[in-house]
């Protein structure tokens, strides 16, 4: 397996008060961003801290997913919150803590304890959260609802 991998993205300021960034690879899709109402931005955009803990939410979900299927665990959904705190520390602000609150629903209740485990699993498998320094802290759900068969 290749060990070296490339992404590209880049980023233009556009506007007034707003930017756009477009994934490289040749994918088409833009997408309209902002720096927060709070530091002089537009209201109603993405903004760069949402891009990063949305990239960690989509990574989060993406290993889970993968991870449930090479453990062959059945699941109808898996989805996250997150939500980033930043501080000022040694005189520039940051994010000092990032809370993952991912809730997955399984089919069979002797699924549960496996699914919770694969929860942690896919906190410390996660690319993006494993190349942040911030300090990551995990509230999992696994809830059960056994589908009907007709």
């Amino acid at each position: 397996m290749e060990t070296h991998f490339k992404y590209q993205a880049s980023a233009s300021w556009s506007f007034h008060r707003r930017g756009v960034v477009q994934p490289g690879d040749g994918i088409p899709y833009t997408l309209e961003f902002s720096v927060p109402p709070e530091f002089g931005g537009e209201g109603g955009n993405w903004t760069p801290e949402h891009l990063l803990l949305g990239s960690v939410a989509s990574c989060f979900v993406a290993t889970f997913r993968g991870m449930a299927e090479k453990s062959n665990l059945e699941f109808q959904t898996i989805e996250v919150a997150v939500e980033g705190v930043i501080e000022k520390r040694e005189g520039s602000l940051r994010f000092t803590k990032i809370v993952l609150r991912p809730k997955a629903l399984i089919c069979r209740e002797e699924d549960r304890a496996r699914a919770g485990r694969l929860l942690e699993k896919a906190e410390h498998g996660c690319l993006i959260a494993r190349s942040l320094s911030s300090e990551f802290e995990l509230q999992p759900q696994v809830q059960v609802e056994i589908l009907a068969t007709v």
